[in-house]
Order: C-alpha cells, then sequence, then structure tokens
C-alpha cells in the first residue's frame, strides 16, 4: 500500500509538471503552423496546417530573417568553439588537479567555483569592459570566450571528481612501463574520461547554444549575431510576425534537442560521475 501510495503521488506530481513543461512547447507548434491570421483564432489546433511559415524562415523572405543563415552559423561557430575550448581547459586542468596533484590546484578550482556566487548577470558589464579594452567588442571571440569563462569553473569540478574516481593503480602501472605525464593523458585518461568529456562538451554546447545577454552585449552586427538575440528582434515592432518567430524559434531548437538525443545516454553517467563516494 505504501508502495501504491509513493507512486500514486509521484504521478499526481510528475504529470502536472509535464503538462506545464510542455505548455510552452505546444504553443510555439501552434503559432508555427499557423497563418498570420489563424494564429489568435483560439483553437487548440490549426485547422488547415501550414509549413510555409518554415519555408518563410529557410528562404530568408522577411526582413527580420535576411541574415537568418549567418545568424544560424555564428550560432553554430560559438557553440562549437565554447565546447572545444572548455574541453580542452576543464581536461587539462582536471588531469593536473586530479591525477598529478600539482601544487596549489584545488585552490584554483575552488576560487574558480566561487565566481558562481555572483550571478552571470551581474558579470556581464564587467565582462564587456574587458572585451572593450582588448578591442574585442562586435567580435565572435568575445563571445566565445565569455562562454568558456562561465562554463569552465563547472566543467573543471565535475571533470575533476569523474577523476577522482579512476583507479591510480592505473596511473602507476603506467608509469612503471615508463609512461610520461602525456601519454598517461593521452593513452590512459581520455580513454577512461569519454562520457564526462561528452557530457561536459554537450553542456558547454547547449549553454553557448542558448546565451541572449552575452550574445546581445558582446555582438551587435546582424551577422555575427546569434538566432537567439535575432529572435529578439522580432519585438521590436507593434505588429510582430509572431508565427515566422515561432517557426524560427522551432527550427533554432532543433540542433540542440538533437544533440542531446543523441548523447543522452552520456549525460547522467558523466555529470554525476564521481558524485557519490564509495
Amino acid at each position: 500500500m505504501r508502495k501504491l501510495l509513493n507512486e500514486a503521488g509521484l504521478w499526481l506530481v510528475g504529470i502536472p509538471v509535464l503538462l506545464w513543461t510542455l505548455l510552452p512547447i505546444y504553443h510555439m507548434l501552434l503559432f508555427a503552423l499557423s497563418t498570420k491570421d489563424s494564429a489568435f483564432s483560439g483553437r487548440l489546433w490549426p485547422a488547415t496546417p501550414t509549413l510555409r511559415n518554415v519555408e518563410l524562415v529557410l528562404t530568408q523572405q522577411h526582413h527580420y530573417l535576411g541574415n537568418f543563415w549567418s545568424q544560424i552559423g555564428s550560432s553554430v561557430l560559438i557553440a562549437a568553439a565554447t565546447g572545444v575550448l572548455t574541453l580542452v581547459v576543464a581536461t587539462m586542468a582536471a588531469f593536473a588537479i586530479s591525477r598529478l596533484r600539482v601544487r596549489g590546484g584545488r585552490w584554483v578550482m575552488n576560487a574558480a567555483l566561487f565566481t558562481y556566487f555572483i550571478p552571470a548577470a551581474f558579470l556581464a558589464v564587467p565582462m564587456y569592459k574587458t572585451m572593450g579594452l582588448y578591442g574585442l567588442l562586435n567580435n565572435r571571440w568575445s563571445m566565445i570566450l565569455a562562454m568558456v569563462t562561465l562554463a569552465a569553473p563547472y566543467a573543471i569540478w565535475v571533470l575533476k571528481q569523474a577523476s577522482d574516481k579512476l583507479p591510480v593503480e592505473l596511473d602507476e602501472a603506467a608509469i612503471v612501463d615508463g609512461a610520461s605525464a602525456g601519454q598517461l593523458f593521452r593513452l590512459v585518461y581520455l580513454p577512461l574520461m569519454t562520457p564526462s568529456l561528452v557530457a561536459i562538451g554537450v553542456y558547454a554546447v547547449l549553454l553557448a547554444w542558448n546565451e541572449y545577454l552575452y550574445a546581445f552585449l558582446l555582438l551587435s552586427d546582424e551577422k555575427d549575431i546569434t538566432v537567439a538575440v535575432a529572435l529578439g528582434l522580432f519585438l521590436s515592432a507593434d505588429d510582430s510576425p509572431w508565427e515566422l518567430l515561432m517557426a524560427t524559434g522551432v527550427l533554432y531548437a532543433l540542433p540542440p534537442a538533437a544533440i542531446y538525443y543523441a548523447f543522452k545516454r552520456y549525460m547522467v553517467s558523466g555529470l554525476t560521475a564521481g558524485a557519490v563516494k564509495s
């Protein structure tokens, strides 16, 4: 009876949360598949669903969509570069702290994590000032470096915790066989850390892909801004094309959804590695 009550409680909580989560996605699809006249008809589903809005977005047949493909390219470049650089920085830092046990490594990691006590929004203006001093404003590199700065502390912590779970005997055996630190990193550490590396890479990519505030502040050229910022331009007019806005949003949501489901089996195990001590 207690088990049935627990399951019933989970269903009572889970179903409303699921519906609440899916409601915005439903409205996005509803608008994306509706014409401009029928978007606010009040129907639960369009009488005649159409992909005309998707076609307009893909062919850039609206003045708000004139640089859509350039903005998609900018989003892909920033997200991919953020993922790669975050992995490089976090992997090497975690290896040095956990396996090589460099002096002061844990203090560096804790100091980096301390930055999360400050909301990312509060750091936006100092980041803008810093990028201006180095002449990086309106440059994609400013966005990439900002995203790596935000993602790296958490990435280092996760990879360090996962690295601590690896048997130290593997390192000792490799060193006895004459392996250098570089060979230990490349032949022993990286293969065993694959699930966590994939999870952190996906996390960094999605963080950069969905970022709005930093992209809005650091990028101003309409060809270089990300689609997340470009979506905000739709709201600058009194008569905004909501159907095109939602169609663009649906298309923009497809790549991260595909990335997540492609690497879903790595996400939970990779992000929680080392969370429980045996």
